[in-house]
């Protein structure tokens, strides 16, 4: 009988597959063993040098250490907060064109807008009544946002770490990059497979977080720990800053760079050195160098040796500059082939859809749907 049932759906899919590529496509196969990464961004746009730095940079390395990739634009996400049809729909062919640029290979991994494959929102509704409303509202990003929003946080604020569940989950993904402040989100996760794996048998594999000081994903707007806003060394560099100094885009032109670099806050004291607790601004100054450079901090430190901290702002925007000067011409360049990145995603979709669909008809019939 569960023989029937699984050639039924097999059946099933080819049909939906061939609707989208068609009569000649062939599904790829279910592995559940595979190791399989997956991480997601929101469509905010042409990202900046903290998500560069913090997220987009680690999935490269990613795609090419692991054979099974997925990096979702969690358009769904970002619908939590108000959004301008028209403004979205450019953000994610925007955010599609940075992430190519930067080296995701759609050859590598698979690149997909979340909201085509309606198996996430499947998923997250058999896992929203799974889990209790306190657990949801002790969450500390929620607790955050409301303080915030006063008596303006929905429901979709609410429940959006049980869509990420969702997210991971589908694919029966073993590992997600994500940012220490966001433990508890994938503390959640993990539950989340285990209850229902106790529930209707071992199914999900308990996914792994890759825990790294240099990688956030999508749990929150991407951002690397150690970029920190240029206008605040206490805040971390953000799109939402109201202080258009304060963040660094990856298209901003370098008089755009150096002009923000040299507003950059420091302090009082001219020499270069490392020390985040108590020197924030000079120390984000040396972070970045770091990073865009590929140097040890010490090395950094130790040749700017000599240099007063207001020249040394201005080497730094060099770096970046360097750094960042073939991202923006790619970015440019992929932006005016609106056709190309709509393809790239619809093809990615396509084959999200051929790992997403099979668990998907798995999890209805375990829980009494089929």
């Amino acid at each position: 009988m569960a023989l029937c049932s699984m050639r039924k759906a097999r059946g099933c899919w080819r049909f939906i597959r061939a609707l989208h590529t068609g009569p000649e496509a062939v599904p790829a196969p279910q592995k559940d063993a595979v190791k399989r990464v997956f991480s997601g961004i929101q469509p905010t746009g042409i990202p900046h040098l903290g998500n560069y730095l913090g997220a987009i940079e680690s999935w490269v390395r990613l795609q090419d250490k692991h054979s099974s990739v997925l990096y979702s634009i969690v358009d769904l996400h970002s619908i939590t907060a108000a959004q301008d049809p028209a403004v979205l729909r450019q953000s994610i062919l925007d955010m599609t064109a940075a992430l190519l640029a930067c080296g995701i290979n759609p050859e590598k991994s698979i690149l997909f807008q979340q909201s085509q494959v309606s198996e996430h929102t499947q998923l997250s509704w058999i896992l929203t009544c799974m889990v209790r409303l306190p657990r949801l509202q002790h969450l500390h990003q929620w607790k955050a946002k409301t303080a915030k929003q006063k008596h303006d946080g929905t429901v979709g604020l609410l429940t959006y770490p049980v869509l990420q569940a969702a997210d991971v989950l589908l694919y029966k993904s073993t590992h997600v990059p994500v940012g220490e402040d966001q433990v508890q989100h994938m503390e959640l996760v993990q539950d989340l497979a285990r209850g229902f794996n106790r529930k209707y048998g071992e199914f999900f594999p308990v996914p792994k977080s890759i825990l790294s000081v240099c990688v956030l994903a999508f749990f929150t707007e991407a951002s690397m720990k150690k970029v920190k806003s240029l206008r605040d060394p206490s805040a971390k560099m953000s799109k939402s800053d109201p202080d258009k100094l304060a963040t660094v885009g990856l298209t901003d032109s370098p008089e755009q760079i150096v002009q923000k670099f040299r507003k950059a806050v420091t302090d009082f004291t001219s020499e270069v050195t490392y020390d985040p607790a108590s020197r924030g601004g000079v120390s984000n100054m040396v972070a970045i160098h770091a990073a865009v450079t590929g140097l040890p901090v010490e090395e950094v430190v130790r040749r700017s040796a000599g240099i007063d901290t207001a020249r040394y702002k201005l080497l730094v925007a060099d770096a970046v500059i360097e750094k960042l000067a073939p991202i923006r011409s790619e970015i440019e360049k992929l932006k005016m082939d609106k056709g190309h990145l709509q393809k790239v995603l619809q093809a990615g979709s396509v084959k999200a859809k051929e790992l997403a669909y099979p668990v998907c008809q798995e999890v209805k019939e375990l829980v009494g749907f089929r």
